[in-house]
C-alpha cells in the first residue's frame, strides 16, 4: 500500500497493479479481499486528490474570470 506522500501517478500505478493482479491471477479469498480493500482505499485517496484539484481549478477559474473582467472594465473607459 502506498504511503501518504506518494504521488497521484504512483498511486494510480499501484491501483492498476492491484486490478491486473486480481484479474489475471486466481487468488485465495483472503488475498483477493485484501487486494480489494487496498484498491478501495487507493480509490478513495485518488478521488480526494481529484476533488481537491477540481476545487482549486474552479477557484482559480473564478478568480481569473473576475480579474479578467476588472481588467476589461478599465479598457472600456
Amino acid at each position: 500500500m502506498p504511503s501518504k506522500k506518494e504521488s497521484y501517478e504512483s498511486m494510480m500505478r499501484e491501483l492498476e497493479r492491484i486490478v491486473n493482479n486480481m484479474e489475471n491471477e486466481e487468488l485465495p479469498l483472503e488475498d483477493a479481499m485484501k487486494s480489494y480493500e487496498d484498491g478501495v482505499k487507493l480509490c478513495d485517496k485518488l478521488y480526494k486528490i481529484l476533488n481537491k484539484a477540481e476545487g482549486k481549478i474552479k477557484l482559480l477559474g473564478e478568480n481569473g474570470e473576475e480579474e479578467f473582467k476588472k481588467a476589461g472594465d478599465s479598457y472600456e473607459q
